[in-house]
């Protein structure tokens, strides 16, 4: 039975988040894949992956939104470990060693967490 185009863009872009060690933007994810695949397709595997707990969004510290591969994800599948965003390379990579800490006053309730910390990565560390 062949693969449909869906199938094939979908395990395609699956694969470059895998391998990924920091998180993609959607034009980034078009520019890296390498078969002919339109916007609104891949925007729309990214929504299915997203609703398949299989990657994570992060919005980046200039609001641009970024796409990972989940891991450690707890059956609840939330991310609240930090991003950290490098503001000369653009890249975001997910910290996750680092668990943030926070107190919120009572009534509050806590439906998902984005911690995004700006900076220079170990290889744009200005001399």
């Amino acid at each position: 039975m062949k693969q449909s185009r869906n199938t094939i863009a979908k395990t395609k872009i699956l694969t470059l988040l895998q391998e990924s060690e920091v998180a993609l933007s959607h034009p980034e994810i078009e520019e890296a894949i390498d078969i002919p695949v339109n916007r609104v397709t891949i925007y729309r595997i990214l929504e299915r992956l997203l609703q398949e707990g299989i990657i994570h969004r992060v919005v980046n510290t200039d609001g641009a939104m970024k796409y990972a591969i989940c891991h450690n994800c707890t059956q609840e599948h939330r991310h609240d470990h930090i991003h950290f965003s490098c503001v000369q390379c653009k890249e975001v990579t997910c910290l996750e060693g680092v668990i943030p800490s926070f107190h919120l006053p009572k009534l509050y309730q806590v439906l998902d967490v984005n911690f995004t910390i700006s900076g220079y990565c170990p290889n744009c560390q200005p001399s």
